[in-house]
């Protein structure tokens, strides 16, 4: 390389002179540009097939004069060897880029946000937070083609050895959807969640407490007499959840606007409903009653039961703690109410796709789905007005479950 020109008091101290800009030369194509306001570029000079290019090496002083020559001798041995600096640099660029865009964080995110719109918020929270938790600290940054079955297991197994063992299998169907998305995107070519079934710890499922059939009776006349615990909203909130069977999220969401009291019917958006579809709930004329009570109640709040904060509905543990005031704890969570009702009225005679379809266990083909929202109307607008007979007949003492007589298709 031939000697320098440039000495380092040379480059602090060098002005423009007044000129737009000046060029000072280091040799071999190397200058320093210093400009009018002060600013300072290091610039490589270069010709390419007879063609003069020009390449930023950096901004002085963040990059000196013995950084720049270091630089300025690594690009002219690209040079010697026939390569384009310019074209390398772009390449470089691009291959970071794509090394982004093909990291595991990055094609789960991508994944996620495809996902979001069928996803009910609270579902969409947790598979966010299980991701970010749990794997993109050791795996996000790894491009998804070379991630590696055993690397996997081991992130899913931090989580199991903090004893949670459910997550660790949720988590890993996460990661499942990802690489299969990754797959169809081109950028991986195997779904590695496959690799590992039965690697992890079995986890036995425990169903959500829920009392037996000839245990209902006596609950409810607890719930009757929960004003003398609780607030009479509450006590509504749970008689409304047993007349309705709904899931507890979609009870303590509800908007009066959800409501048409003059046909007795209850219709919830798809957009709070797990499954993304809109659901019809026929309201018994016990149910249009306890709405009539919890109007005056909700003293104008769009929420049928509002929170302390009337523009917030109240939390998903109210129910929840009222049960366990009760004496229930442990015995019975608002889920149960809905695994109770399908027991009953499975063994009473009703069609098990009746009792299926009011449970809003949806079919998953969106056309099926849509077709499906008064699906069977009638003969539920039917049952729902016999489970809330019959359930003041259970209050009243009756506790024999009254055959019905099954309807003629």
């Amino acid at each position: 390389m031939p000697t320098n020109l440039l000495s380092a008091i040379e480059c602090k101290n060098a002005t423009s002179k007044g000129a737009g800009i000046r060029k000072l030369h280091d040799g071999d194509g190397l200058y320093l540009w210093v400009y009018l306001d002060g600013r300072k570029y290091w610039r490589l000079r270069y010709w390419q097939a007879g063609k003069e290019k020009l390449l930023s090496l950096g901004v002085y002083p963040k990059i000196s004069l013995r950084d720049a020559r270091n630089r300025h001798e690594e690009l002219r041995k690209q040079l010697e060897a026939g390569l384009d600096p310019s074209a390398e640099r772009k390449a470089t660029v691009l291959r970071k880029k794509l090394f982004a865009e093909n990291s595991f964080e990055s094609v789960a995110r991508e994944w996620y946000g495809k996902q979001l719109h069928t996803w009910v918020p609270s579902h969409a929270k947790d598979v966010k937070r299980r991701l970010e938790t749990n794997i993109f600290p050791s795996l996000g940054k790894r491009p998804i083609g070379e991630i590696e079955a055993p690397e996997l297991l081991a992130a899913v197994r931090k989580i199991e050895k903090r004893g949670a063992y459910d997550l660790a299998h949720r988590v890993l169907q996460v990661c499942g959807q990802v690489f299969r998305y990754g797959i169809a995107t081109g950028r991986c070519k195997r779904d590695l969640s496959s690799d590992l079934r039965g690697a992890l710890t079995p986890h036995v499922k425990h169903h959500q407490a829920a009392v037996r059939p000839e245990e209902l009776p006596e609950l409810l006349r607890a719930i009757e007499r929960y004003d003398d615990l609780g607030d009479r909203q509450t006590c509504l909130a749970l008689q409304l959840l047993v007349q309705t069977f709904v899931r507890t999220n979609e009870l303590i969401g509800a908007l009066w606007v959800e409501f048409d009291l003059d046909n007795a019917l209850w219709i919830i958006p798809a957009s709070r409903m797990k499954m993304k579809t809109e659901h019809v709930v026929p309201l018994s004329r016990q149910a249009l009653a306890m709405l009539a009570e919890l109007k005056e109640l909700s003293g104008g709040s769009r929420f049928v039961f509002p929170g302390r904060n009337r523009d917030k509905p109240i939390s998903n543990n109210t129910m929840l703690f009222a049960l366990y005031r009760l004496g229930y704890k442990g015995k019975m969570t608002g889920h149960g109410f809905r695994a109770v009702a399908s027991t009953i009225l499975n063994e009473t005679g009703f069609r098990a796709d009746v009792i299926e379809r009011q449970l809003a266990h949806t079919e998953r083909n969106e056309v099926r789905g849509a077709y499906n929202r008064a699906e069977y109307l009638s003969e539920r607008k039917k049952m729902m007005q016999w489970w809330a007979d019959h359930l003041d007949m259970l209050i009243n003492g009756a506790n024999v479950l009254p055959m019905i007589k099954k309807p003629k298709h």
